[in-house]
């Protein structure tokens, strides 16, 4: 079985990461100004990292389905590969997404958690992600093409997360926040932003491998087995 050498393009993201996350909360938290609403203050500064990780959660959940169609239609292992290791993270940017949602809640509507339709969808995404990891490792033979389902399913919950502050009456910030962001708020969001997407791009590539080397010494002991 031959190792493959991580590509360039991967290591590149890795650096840009680290020096985002270097750069980042400084700009952050001695250059971004402070909520001009009094509730908020100190605490709007979890923005810069809650709207990154959902946006990366986002990419993920697509990339996962994706590759869960290129997987139901050709069988191939190497989209399941691609849709494993997507799937994994929306699972931990999801996790992240949900922890630091419920801190700006707080201070924004005096409680952690509202049944508000974002929220809600937000949270389907991640527990129908989280069956998706749980099917892979415990589901048994055919597990695959049942968690690819919901991984197909869970790319459409994506545009019913983001429209659900138009289509309901919700509590959580509209879709125009970012558009709107004031010249000094928006170096540092924009920043963390693609700092969280180049990190999800080599933690994409590290899970990727490992998963297609797990796959490739399945399918060894399983040869070396029928040959006994």
């Amino acid at each position: 079985m031959k190792s493959r050498a991580p590509s360039p393009w991967v290591f590149l993201c890795a650096l840009l990461a680290a020096a985002g996350f270097v750069v980042a909360p400084v700009l952050i938290f001695q250059r971004a100004p402070l909520a001009p609403y009094y509730e908020l203050l100190f605490n709007q500064k979890i923005f810069y990292y809650h709207v990154p990780c959902a946006w990366v959660m986002f990419v993920a959940t697509f990339v996962s389905g994706i590759a869960s169609i290129g997987f139901l239609r050709t069988r191939k292992p190497a989209w399941d590969d691609v849709a494993l290791a997507a799937g994994d993270l929306v699972t931990l940017f999801g996790a992240l997404v949900l922890i630091s949602g419920p801190i700006w809640a707080k201070a924004s509507w005096g409680a952690y958690w509202k049944w508000d339709a974002r929220l809600t969808t937000s949270l389907l995404l991640w527990l129908l992600f989280l069956a998706y990891s749980l099917l892979r490792r415990y589901g048994g033979l055919g597990s695959e093409r049942l968690a690819a389902g919901l991984a197909v399913f869970g790319m459409a919950d994506v545009p019913l997360i983001y429209f659900a502050v138009k289509l309901w009456k919700t509590q959580h910030p509209d879709t125009t926040v970012v558009p709107s962001l004031g010249p000094g708020m928006r170096p540092p969001f924009y920043l963390a932003s693609f700092t969280f997407l180049f990190f999800f791009v080599v933690l994409l590539a590290a899970r990727h491998a490992v998963g297609r080397g797990q796959r490739l010494l399945h399918e060894a002991q399983d040869l070396h087995a029928e040959q006994e």
